[in-house]
């Protein structure tokens, strides 16, 4: 992988504030990533420091294995969800 590409994701991922939320795709748009798994990827590989729970799929979930975790740490944040379903509308970061 590139680790230019890499260090990309991580600064954009980084820099999301609390109490927004993105996306798979929007954080691979604009590292300029090939696809929105690759951020995945990313994050899974080397994202421990990172505020991941901020980044979530283009619907507003959570992936399914991190639902509980991820919902209750943007909670935390003041980032309320319908369900398992963040409003991208309203809580969507726009750099």
């Amino acid at each position: 992988m590139d680790e230019a590409l890499h260090e990309r994701v991580r600064e954009l991922v980084a820099s999301i504030p609390a109490g927004r939320v993105s996306t798979y795709g929007d954080i691979a748009a604009l590292a300029g990533a090939s696809t929105p798994r690759l951020v995945g990827r990313i994050l899974g590989e080397d994202g421990h420091d990172l505020p991941w729970h901020r980044v979530l799929r283009s619907n507003g979930t959570p992936a399914p294995h991190l639902v509980h975790r991820q919902l209750e740490l943007l909670r935390a944040e003041g980032v309320l969800a319908d369900g398992q379903r963040v409003s991208m509308r309203e809580y969507r970061w726009q750099p």
